[in-house]
């Protein structure tokens, strides 16, 4: 058995990992690269195989770009395999992907009409919708829990991450010849006491772990107090009459911060000003979570469902319902929170309100998930870097930036630590998803707890194989 990482090694995006097994060749993810637009441009554009002759299947552990986004491309260059998902992810794939077609084709448009200089060759869009709309059919919906077939020689079974609505680890038992051999993916692993999903499950013995290393050396502030820090910034704020900008990702982020503003509001603890949410791909991905009650945890049947209310809607809150809409909202005063996407600041409507709003000292920038690294987000909560550059226009930093790490949905270190430490069996450990710095101390740390353990960190297409 062979592994070979085509993304996320040694770096964050990009997730997609071959199992060369059983005589089949299988991909784990097929994510988008993101980060400095050119490199990105170039690593998106190609595979280190050939979609059409050398895939057989592919299992997907999520709905976020960085691990679905490529997959209209795959089916583009003569995929057609199944691509195995639960049935939260694959309608979030539905609506994410569309997305993500659109936004290939109007920033295709826009560097065309707008930067041609820095336009890369390429053959238009790197997909367009009609391409995303086209690779559902090769969707295949499984249950958590229930062990499927994916090749002749290979079974696989999915269990709750606990990262976003959908998520999952995977679990693959391979057969060759005589032999049989337990791989673990963790996909990206999630945190318990998160609002609105459930906690993750642990994973099940197995040989080989493929694990996510996001924070694999950084603690994260306590979950309970975030929707706390968040108060605050709104307050101190509202009083100086500033926006609240949130840049957060539509799947998954928007959700919690608007459940936490709906309590807040409850107890009366913020003012009140408008909350505009001002994503249509944000408005989509809540319609999917309400069709989705399955995967929600306690806290949120007792906090609204058990009341029959709605806990992404309130009187505070406002949908755009079109671009007009957005754009109005420059011209409109504070005191208001505008959420935007996209969570890393690379697309989507965030990048014309940071455009606008950034160089005014009354406003406030709340990052409240990863932003990797040559990202504008990680750009515009570095306070090393006084400037930054939208659209082509250089920005001045005036506004306060923030950025509450409690609202992650990915294991910190302790989180990663017990996970692995409870893993049975366990004799190899991939480590993956993460940037070096984050990285190293948790393979120091593994290494320390079994000396015996193989720990691996490898690069972008190097082959692992497993005896």
């Amino acid at each position: 058995m062979k592994i070979i990482p085509h993304g996320a090694a040694l770096e964050v995006t990009g997730s997609c990992h071959e199992i060369q097994a059983a005589g089949k060749r299988i991909l784990l993810d097929c994510g988008l690269f993101q980060g400095n637009r050119k490199k990105s441009v170039v690593k998106n554009a190609e595979f280190a195989f050939d979609p059409e002759k050398d895939i057989d299947a592919m299992i997907l552990s999520h709905a976020h770009a960085d691990h679905v986004g490529r997959v209209p491309l795959l089916y583009k260059k003569g995929y057609r395999g199944k691509v195995h998902a639960t049935y939260a992810t694959a309608d979030l794939a539905e609506v994410m992907l569309q997305d993500s077609g659109y936004i290939h084709e109007k920033d295709e448009e826009y560097y065309c009409k707008y930067l041609p200089d820095s336009m890369l060759p390429c053959e238009g869009p790197l997909y367009t919708q009609q391409d995303a709309t086209d690779c559902m059919e090769i969707f295949k919906g499984q249950n958590y829990g229930n062990w499927f077939d994916v090749c002749p020689g290979i079974k696989a079974q999915f269990l709750n991450s606990g990262h976003i609505l959908g998520a999952a680890m995977i679990v693959l038992e391979i057969t060759e010849g005589d032999k049989v051999h337990r791989l673990g993916f963790s996909g990206d692993l999630g945190r318990c006491m998160l609002p609105i999903i459930q906690d993750p499950e642990d994973m099940p013995p197995v040989d080989t772990l493929i694990c996510e290393s996001t924070y694999g050396n950084r603690e994260h502030e306590d979950i309970a107090t975030a929707k706390n820090i968040l108060r605050d910034i709104i307050i101190r704020t509202s009083e100086r009459g500033g926006k609240i900008l949130i840049p957060a990702f539509s799947l998954e982020r928007t959700q919690e911060i608007i459940y936490d503003l709906h309590v807040l509001w409850d107890a009366k603890e913020i003012p009140a000003i408008p909350i505009i949410i001002d994503s249509p791909l944000a408005q989509r991905v809540t319609d999917v979570f309400m069709r989705h009650p399955e995967a929600y945890d306690k806290e949120m049947y007792e906090n609204f469902l058990s009341k029959s209310h709605n806990p992404f809607q309130f009187s505070l809150v406002r949908d755009t319902a079109s671009v007009d809409e957005s754009k109005e909202l420059n011209g409109t005063p504070g005191p208001m929170i505008i959420m935007a996407g996209s969570g890393m600041c690379e697309a989507g409507r965030i990048r014309h309100h940071l455009r606008n709003e950034l160089g005014d000292a009354k406003n406030t920038v709340v990052a409240v998930g990863y932003m990797a690294e040559n990202t504008l987000g990680r750009r515009v909560i570095d306070k090393e870097v006084s400037e930054v550059k939208i659209f082509g226009d250089t920005i001045t930093k005036r506004a306060e930036t923030v950025y509450i790490n409690a609202y992650s949905g990915h294991a910190d270190m302790h989180d990663l630590d017990a996970y692995v430490k409870n893993v049975e069996g366990l004799k190899k450990l991939i480590l993956v998803h993460g940037e070096i710095d984050r990285m190293e101390p948790f393979a120091e740390r593994m290494k320390a707890a079994n000396a015996d353990l193989d720990i691996v960190m490898p690069e972008k297409e190097d082959v692992i194989e497993i005896a």
